[in-house]
């Protein structure tokens, strides 16, 4: 077992119950570019070449981890989003494919000069993503987690950007100060309690539980706070942007609508789910309604 072929296949036989074919085969990749350095190219032509004693045992490590539920980013310490390269820790979440999306669509509204504040900003993700797509403007990610807060600042220097990463708890924001923003973004916790048993074991037993979950009871927890810390901290015509749980699309616009946005547009993901929101600050803030 000394090519990557035989990694390959040894991957597979010691994964298939834990993985589908096609996720080890993206895992392997992962690994043989990241720590070979090698490209999609080099992984098909050399894939017969005598591998050194070194990368074998810590591939063999890698597997071992992943038996164990251990997700490859928190394994490798890293991970890709939006073409850019993040530190990855327990700390925060996993930056996932459809919040790529998300950015794409804020993208397409931030421009040079404007403030952009993104709510509960985990690994740094999305703002830095922003920051580097419009790198006139000025980027504040706010969390609760100092972890977070920490491992956001170095992937912001990691991808040489400048953006700003604050402790803050969104639900108690009167107990810090504030600037006013162009833009706000959030992808908050918004899966219900009541979903964990639907998930994957290698999310519920690595990820941070309180990046994800919320009250069964209070699924619009943090949609109802940062759309009435809006109100104050949007400037006029600002823009409100959301990453959704599927299931409350409808119940979201409802919400912004009582609490008066106007122009709300709900988006689906590339799997056709409901998964994007964005509303635009009302004209008046004084006829708001919980």
């Amino acid at each position: 077992m000394n090519t990557i072929h035989h990694l390959s296949q040894y991957a597979l036989q010691e994964l298939k119950d834990s993985y589908s074919e096609h996720e080890i085969e993206c895992i392997c990749k992962i690994v043989y570019m990241d720590v070979l350095h090698y490209t999609n190219i080099d992984i098909h032509l050399r894939k017969n070449e005598i591998l050194e004693e070194s990368f074998i045992n810590k591939f063999i490590g890698i597997v071992r981890l992943l038996k164990s539920g251990s997700p490859i980013q928190y394994i490798l310490g890293e991970t890709g989003f939006a073409g850019l390269r993040f530190k990855s820790t327990p700390s925060a979440l996993i930056p996932r494919p459809e919040t790529e999306e998300l950015v794409r669509w804020v993208g397409e509204w931030l421009k040079p000069g404007n403030r952009l504040l993104d709510v509960g900003s985990g690994s740094g993700c999305i703002g830095i993503s922003l920051a580097r797509l419009c790198q006139g403007a000025h980027v504040t990610g706010v969390d609760i987690s100092p972890e977070a807060i920490e491992l956001a600042r170095e992937n912001a220097i990691l991808n040489g950007v400048k953006a700003e990463f604050l402790l803050r708890d969104i639900l108690h924001p009167q107990t810090a100060s504030w600037d006013t923003y162009d833009l706000i973004v959030s992808n908050p916790p918004y899966i219900r309690e009541s979903e964990k048993g639907t998930m994957e074991a290698k999310v519920l037993d690595h990820e941070p539980h309180q990046a994800l979950f919320v009250p069964d009871e209070d699924p619009l927890l943090f949609y109802r706070a940062i759309a009435e810390f809006g109100l104050t901290h949007l400037h006029p015509q600002g823009l409100l942007f959301f990453e959704i749980n599927e299931a409350f699309g409808q119940e979201t616009i409802a919400l912004l609508t009582r609490y008066g946005y106007r122009n709300i547009e709900l988006r689906k993901d590339f799997y056709g789910k409901e998964r994007m929101v964005k509303s635009e600050k009302p004209a008046q803030t004084g006829n708001r309604h919980n």
